[in-house]
């Protein structure tokens, strides 16, 4: 039973979040603490959790990395700028994990991902941001349609920090924040932030798997049972981001924050 737990866990958690560059702890962690005692046999507490998704995140992010690169998708300049703080952020959010009221976190950032949502919804109908950003990009995709974008240095560190802090904290990979930054803020076509996303997440886990490790909060156990189809789920979830157009993936990213933020804010409201 807990061979098929781990199978299908594995496997959605890491199609989904590859899909929209998130990473997949969204569905891990709820998965690890809620159905675990029912289907492992133990009580998982959230640090370990935490710890493991995280650590499941390295097989994920691996794997639709290797899969955005063949496709030409994935930012490497950019995306190692916001390594510079994301991975430092990472370990600090998973040393905090011990000391954190996650309920009280959840609601406030439940609701910050509700208003992301909202501004992803309200996007096409908003005027650009007229920020004339220092270093600028194009990408042209599939369809052959052409977007401009840019950040400058700061700004994309500061992002960086805040994103491997939250991503350390809660072992969701970060991308919740990651793609609606990229997205309303410099731009990004969905595509090149959704792959640029999972490349970061894909350097800050491997940081903060470390430190969890380090603290006992990884099931290594788990990891191994969860890893084999979180492996397949990147690489599918890679291909399906690739078959959408810009206009379906932006879509996907809108109806994913909405559930992902209803499922925080109903967490920070019940925990105890």
């Amino acid at each position: 039973m807990s061979i098929l737990f781990y199978t299908a866990v594995g496997l959605l958690s890491a199609t989904f979040g590859s899909l929209v560059g998130l990473g997949g702890g969204i569905i891990i962690v709820p998965a690890l603490v809620y159905l675990g005692p029912y289907f492992v046999g133990e009580s998982i507490s959230v640090a370990t959790a935490v710890g493991t998704s995280l650590a499941v995140l390295i097989f994920t992010a691996l794997s639709s990395t290797l899969t955005f690169v063949k496709q030409k998708r994935v930012d490497f300049k950019s995306g190692w700028l916001y390594f510079l703080t994301c991975g430092p952020g990472a370990m600090l959010g998973s040393y905090v994990t011990q000391f954190v009221d996650a309920s009280s976190f959840q609601l406030s950032f439940g609701i910050f991902m509700l208003l992301m949502a909202i501004l992803l919804i309200l996007r096409d109908a908003m005027k650009p941001i007229n920020i004339q950003w220092s270093i600028k990009r194009t990408y042209t995709d599939g369809q052959g349609q052409t977007f401009q974008y840019g950040y400058s240095v700061l700004p994309a560190l500061c992002i960086g920090l805040a994103v491997g802090f939250i991503s350390g904290l809660f072992g969701i990979g970060g991308g919740s924040l990651f793609v609606p930054a990229m997205v309303l803020l410099f731009r990004y076509p969905p595509h090149v932030a959704t792959a640029t996303s999972m490349f970061v997440i894909l350097l800050s886990s491997i940081l903060g798997s470390l430190t969890h490790l380090g603290l006992g909060e990884v099931n290594l156990w788990m990891v191994a049972g969860l890893a084999p189809t979180a492996i397949v789920g990147g690489w599918l979830g890679a291909l399906i981001a690739s078959r959408l157009s810009s206009r379906k993936l932006m879509w996907v990213l809108r109806i994913t924050f909405i559930l992902v933020a209803i499922k925080m804010i109903w967490e920070g409201l019940t925990s105890p």
